[in-house]
């Protein structure tokens, strides 16, 4: 069946599944210094075999492609069942995940056994101190060693996320090398206002301390050129070195690299038009769009045990998903509780 379509006529074929609220770290972008106040319990998550019974209704929507967010999620039990689950519905053509990459050393064989295609590795810094600050709990190496498990387990593609925040002087061409020797695909995320994170200094989120995706393209190049490397390229639609995968980033490369730079840029240059998304909380809560704070009780219909109750919340969430989101300046939930 092919992806339905919402009332603007975007195909959703994308769906983001929250397994947790819970996560290892603190990062000042996503939450307090004291996490997530009011955390789940357990009657409240989501049931493994709910989650599948729920893909399982919106492959019939058309549906194709499943990404396993936090929270962190890793930090559930027996995340690989959960994969094998989902892989053994016929239509689900791509399974991911995104993680911080501190457990990934431990459950990467079982998750690739499992049938995880690909991972994307959230690190913001490549300076140990500034890691630690920035994540409150963390060590850099463990990140590091993340991406080395993702490549040597042969995940494809792997992609490293960075939240860019000026106050924090990140080294965006030092992370941009990374994509030279190895395939890593390495992408600049514009600082979103997202729940009320505490950000630099716990002064919370703020307009200045956002970086645009086209400041960052014109920083890397620059020092490339000045470096000897040459200019980033900007690559176009079918390009052999794009990286597969559903989501809204552009894409450059160094001429040689063996991967790619990208930027996802939903404050400056909004892709609400070719949204393909939807979103699951880790409680079953459905949201058609990540700025919006609407949601919709799938839980409730799932716990009903009846399909056709499914079948309409799904039904509603695309008949209801906004056109295009505008600009936020919050939203009630932190994006751990969302699913990032």
């Amino acid at each position: 069946m092919p992806a339905s379509k919402d009332q603007y006529g975007r195909s959703i074929d994308y769906l983001r599944i929250s397994v947790t609220d819970r996560c290892n770290l603190r990062c000042v972008y996503c939450m307090g210094e004291d996490g997530v106040a009011d955390k789940l319990r357990h009657d409240e998550i989501l049931s493994y075999d709910e989650i599948e019974r729920f893909a399982r209704r919106a492959v019939r929507f058309g549906i194709r492609r499943i990404r396993l967010t936090g929270g962190e999620p890793l930090v559930r039990r027996d995340l690989a069942d959960l994969v094998a689950a989902l892989k053994r519905i016929g239509q689900i053509e791509d399974i991911s995940l995104t993680t911080n990459g501190i457990l990934l050393p431990k459950f990467a064989a079982e998750l690739k056994a499992s049938g995880l295609d690909r991972v994307n590795i959230s690190l913001d810094t490549l300076d140990k101190e500034a890691y630690r600050r920035l994540t409150r709990l963390g060590e850099l190496s463990r990140a590091l060693a993340a991406i080395d498990t993702a490549l040597e387990y042969h995940f494809d593609p792997v992609k490293v996320n960075m939240v860019v925040m000026r106050s924090y002087q990140q080294d965006l061409f030092g992370f941009a090398r990374l994509s030279i020797e190895r395939p890593l695909h390495i992408r600049f995320i514009e600082y979103m206002p997202v729940g009320l994170s505490s950000g630099y200094q716990n002064q919370g989120w703020r307009d200045d301390e956002v970086i645009d995706s086209a400041e960052v393209i014109a920083t890397i190049s620059a020092t490339g050129e000045a470096s000897g490397l040459g200019p980033l390229l900007p690559l176009a639609g079918g390009d052999s070195f794009l990286p597969a995968g559903g989501g809204p980033a552009r894409y450059w490369r160094f001429a040689g690299a063996a991967g790619t730079v990208g930027v996802i840029s939903p404050l400056s240059n909004h892709f609400c038009g070719r949204c393909n998304r939807l979103r699951l909380t880790a409680e079953g809560r459905l949201r058609p769009c990540l700025f919006s704070d609407v949601e919709l009780d799938a839980r409730a219909a799932l716990r009903l045990g009846d399909d056709s109750a499914i079948d309409a919340v799904i039904a509603d969430a695309l008949e209801i998903k906004p056109k295009e989101h505008g600009r936020l300046q919050s939203t009630r939930r932190l994006m751990s509780q969302i699913g990032g």
